[in-house]
Order: C-alpha cells, then structure tokens, then sequence
C-alpha cells in the first residue's frame, strides 16, 4: 500500500481532496490531504508574511514528523511550487512526484510568474490577498471548467478563501535533490497528444517533462478533478506508486 500527500492548489483547502482521499483510504492506501498555512481551516493564520518557504515547511514538516517515506507526493495546479520545493527538501523521504494539472517550477522563478504576474496584480484584493476568482477569470486565465456542475461550483465559492500573496510571489530555491526523483504528470484539460506536441516544441513549460524521470498520464476533465471526477482521480492516483 501506498502513502499519498495531497496538497491542492490556489484558494483550496485539505477539503478539496475529501473524495480522493475516501477512496484511496477504501483501497487500503494511507491518504494525507494538507492545507497550507493561511488556507481554508488555516485561514486565520494568514498574514502579508507568509512566504512560498512557509508552503513548503507546511509540507516538508507534516512528511518529516510524520515519518513518512516512500511517499508519492501530489500537487494541484498552484500548489505545485511548494511541492517542488518540499520534494527538494525531504527527498529521501519521497518515492514519486505527481503534478495534477500543474508541473514544476525552475529554481529561481516565483511561481506568479507561472500564473501571467500582470492577470494576478490585477485582481488583488488589496497589497496581498488574491482572492477567488470569477467564474469568467477562470476560464480567462485558461483553467477549464468541464465537470463542475452547479453543486462543485458553489461547494468550490463558499468553501474558497484568500490567497495570500507572498506564498506565490517570491522565487523558488531549489538545491538539485528533485531533479533525479520520478514525476508523474497528470493532464486533464490539454489531451496528452498536445501535450507531448509542446514538450517537442521546446515550449518552456513543458521542456522540462522529457527527462527520463518523467512520465504522463491523462484524466480527461476540467482543471479540478478532484471535484469532478474523484473516484477516477483516486483510482489513477492507486495506480502510481513509488520509485522507476
């Protein structure tokens, strides 16, 4: 059996992962949702201090006091930066690296910068709250929406909280110990064909998947599975496990 820490993106909470983490517990796997610092039932931690390194302690400890190993760690979307930067931090303890609907960071770049900076900066809150988008904003910023009925968008709007700003505006450091861990990367909206089509291409965000240490899965749905398919989401996650 399998231990899985799910970590979800922008806005979102452990609460997101509720359905996956139901049924890969049913199969008998250990399941870990985590909400970062400042998030959903952490909200009243946030502040204009946290940083991306704030993120990423969240993960790393919860892993290391914990004693966790062989752990296949899973990033939506915005969380996929602290992911990285986790999974380079407790490396030893990580088995696979699984971005759903994400992918890496490099070292030295702020994961808004990722996002389009100028789409976030226009959106704030006020100097340091980004908060849940409009529907329209979503789908703007390229985020599909297919799967999320009336039901998941209104779970999603009432549950969503601000997302504080310097968790995702500062650069992301890295030592070199993630390079060599395995990937798996899950697409949902763009068909694997495309995306393979980019990684030839060279497009700079999807270049870095064609390492040996990569491989690609596809669950067709918008960018929240979790929410709009989570027994298939769960059943693909069981079947990724650790190491080659």
């Amino acid at each position: 059996m399998t231990t899985y820490v799910l970590v979800p993106g922008l806005w979102l909470g452990a609460w997101v992962w509720q359905g996956v983490a139901s049924a890969l517990r049913a199969s008998g796997h250990t399941a870990c949702p985590v909400t970062l610092t400042g998030l959903a039932d952490r909200s009243h931690l946030a502040s204009p201090e946290l940083t991306l390194d704030t993120h990423i302690d969240d993960i790393a400890n919860l892993i290391a006091y914990e004693d966790l190993r062989d752990v296949v760690l899973v990033g939506h979307s915005g969380g996929s930066a602290a992911v990285t930067g986790a999974a380079d931090r407790v490396a030893d303890r990580i088995g696979r690296v699984v971005y759903l609907e994400g992918g890496p960071v490099p070292d030295g770049v702020a994961p808004i910068d990722m996002m389009a900076r100028e789409f976030v900066e226009a959106r704030l809150k006020d100097e340091w709250r980004y908060p849940f988008l409009s529907w329209d904003d979503m789908e703007a910023s390229g985020s599909s929406l297919d799967g999320l009925g009336p039901a998941e968008r209104e779970l999603m709007a009432s549950r969503a909280t601000d997302h504080p700003l310097g968790t995702i505006s500062g650069p992301l450091r890295l030592t070199g110990a993630f390079d060599a861990l395995p990937k798996t990367l899950i697409s949902c909206s763009f068909p694997l064909d495309q995306v393979r089509g980019l990684i030839a291409q060279g497009h700079p965000f999807f270049a870095p998947l064609a390492g040996p240490e990569w491989e690609l899965r596809e669950l067709p749905t918008g960018h929240w599975p979790m929410l709009s398919r989570p027994a298939d989401t769960a059943a693909l996650l069981a079947e990724i496990t650790p190491g080659t």
